[in-house]
């Protein structure tokens, strides 16, 4: 059997156990697992500070992409040089992200949590993009064990924080986040668990790479 490296790339729904699932599915396959660590490597390669890159960060800068929301700067994968005027800007720190995702999935199996990974990695014929979404009442409901807010306070919270994942989505893909179209499978962890979510993604993966190595799925 052929032997490639398989990315498997998570969007998720605030409260949705997105990340838990990327975590717990990572764990078992024995691939690694990145998300926020996408930022430190990034600075490490473009020699930027790391507290640039959390300026951009998908929990941050609400109130610009709110601005942005009917701008589009669709990621096209360059790279402004140190000397560019832009070369710190919110568009090249993200293409700097881009180009850790893109040599991560040449380099290795892995998981890649947020990011828009399944945007960058959309021309790669290993990569398995999820969508992670939940019930109102779910995604409630997890998020309450974790946040000393009120009910209406962590809904509104919720609400406030997909739509900024929608809105950084939009910037940089040209896409909708809701779209099922993006993805190559949609899953509701209110009705399958994080088990029934790792499970449901192992399933799809002996059937989309049958011809693949995959001894990591024993």
């Amino acid at each position: 059997m052929e032997k490639k490296n398989i990315v498997i790339t998570i969007a998720r729904q605030y409260g949705s156990g997105g990340k838990t699932v990327g975590h717990m599915l990572a764990k078992e396959l024995g691939f690694n697992c990145y998300g926020r660590e996408l930022i430190r490597m990034a600075s490490e390669d473009s020699g930027i500070n790391e507290k640039l890159f959390g300026q951009v960060d998908e929990s941050v800068r609400r109130s610009f992409l709110q601005k942005m929301a009917n701008i589009k700067k669709i990621y096209d994968g360059e790279l402004l040089p140190p000397e560019s005027e832009g070369f710190v800007s919110d568009d090249n720190l993200f293409n700097y992200q881009a180009k850790i995702i893109k040599e991560l999935a040449a380099s290795e199996n892995c998981v890649i949590i947020g990011r828009c990974a399944d945007f960058v990695l959309r021309d790669n014929e290993n990569c398995l993009s999820i969508f992670v979404h939940g019930s109102r009442e779910f995604c409630l409901a997890r998020s309450m064990e974790r946040n000393s807010m009120t009910p209406r306070e962590m809904q509104k919270f919720i609400e406030k924080t997909d739509k900024y994942r929608g809105d950084y989505y939009k910037y940089h893909t040209g896409h909708s986040w809701y779209d099922a179209r993006n993805y190559d499978l949609c899953l509701d962890s209110s009705k399958l668990g994080f088990d029934g979510c790792v499970a449901a993604i192992k399933a799809h993966m002996a059937v989309r790479f049958k011809d693949y190595d995959l001894s990591f799925l024993k």
